[in-house]
């Protein structure tokens, strides 16, 4: 059984400045730091053994207290496509999370990753929200879960270009390390990723996206919305009663005026639920005249929750009404149907078979 007491710890949870300080205080210069960290994030090593520019001493020491991950893949699926492919990655204390690699037309090579494993929120249709939360990630372990995709697209030539927040978790209950962990992929000397190309997608945890706006960060925020009245909303997300809508969206005016930023809401379609004219009338009076984007995706079913995927006649009418106020509006596609892309789906079903 895992001892903690045994455990090396997870270099990837120190930034650069605590690695700074953490070799100096072990009596080498501060520069074998800068060096560690090519390493880690550069060449993405996940083993000591393959730097080559390190002290003997130096490397002695690492192995013995640092590791660089903690992560193990315990079942990898891949969609009949191609394009889709989903980790299932065990935790020393047991718990499994999901990262997702998705590939698009041209470069864009995207991951979305957890930050929680498990996830308090408890959105009905979500299968993360319905097994509950377990405990915050680490920022080493959403760091790592990154560069463990990164690694799999070198290997065939292909470079990690995008990253979602989107996994399993809400990243603003999980605020301070989902931050540090941003502060690395963006990071230059880091994985070098384009703020822009990084989103952060958020159920409406208002005092988060308030202090988000705060950030001077370029990240794309995207907030998962799926109801346009508090009765219906507040069915679907029981955390609408504590920021119902009105809240919400003042929220979100204030990150606009403050960032300059566009949004996206996310909008789940779930048929005879929340795809009919009287929500799509609501949204549009809702979001009218906000500097928005609104992505729709017919619903991933899970065994938990009786609802089914919009029809294309639905999303057609949902959709032409939302134009009609002149909101942008996107339908997305569903990916990864056939290896439970959706957030949580593996994860549970790995727990279930374990159980």
């Amino acid at each position: 059984m895992d001892n903690p007491a045994n455990r090396r710890s997870n270099i990837y949870d120190l930034s650069r400045d605590e690695l700074i300080d953490l070799v100096k205080e072990q009596g080498f210069a501060g520069y074998r730091a800068d060096q560690i960290w090519q390493w880690l994030y550069q060449h993405k090593v996940d083993d000591y053994d393959k730097t080559s520019n390190l002290p003997s001493d130096l490397l002695e020491w690492l192995q013995s207290k640092t590791t660089p991950g903690v992560m193990e893949i315990v079942e990898t699926l891949q969609s009949t496509d191609g394009e889709t492919k989903k980790f299932a990655l065990r935790l020393p204390d047991g718990q499994i999370v999901e990262a997702v690699l998705m590939r698009y037309e041209g470069v864009r090579r995207t991951a979305c990753i957890s930050t929680q494993a498990g996830c308090a929120i408890g959105c009905v249709f979500c299968a993360t929200g319905q097994m509950g939360f377990a405990r915050n990630l680490t920022p080493g372990e959403i760091v790592e879960q990154a560069l463990i995709i990164a690694r799999m697209l070198e290997a065939q030539n292909e470079r990690l270009s995008n990253i979602v927040l989107m996994g399993m978790g809400e990243p603003f209950h999980n605020y301070d390390n989902t931050l540090a962990a941003i502060r690395r992929f963006i990071d230059p000397e880091g994985l070098n990723i384009g703020q822009r190309h990084i989103t952060v997608s958020t159920v409406g945890l208002v005092p988060g996206i308030r202090r988000f706006a705060e950030e001077g960060l370029q990240v794309r925020l995207a907030i998962s919305l799926h109801a346009a009245t508090d009765e219906e909303r507040s069915a679907l997300i029981p955390i609408n009663k504590r920021y119902p809508l009105n809240d919400l969206i003042d929220a979100v005016r204030q990150y606009i005026e403050q960032t300059g930023r566009r949004v996206t809401f996310e909008w789940t379609l779930i048929e005879h639920k929340n795809d009919t004219p009287d929500q799509a009338h609501a949204l549009g009076k809702l979001l009218h005249g906000l500097m928005c984007h609104i992505n729709v995706i017919p619903l991933n079913p899970t065994n938990q929750y009786s609802g089914s995927p919009s029809s294309r006649e639905r999303i057609d009418a949902f959709t032409g009404i939302l134009e009609s106020y002149r909101l942008p509006t996107t339908v997305r596609v569903r990916r990864g149907i056939d290896v439970n892309a959706g957030c949580g789906q593996l994860s549970a079903a790995i727990n279930k078979e374990k159980n």
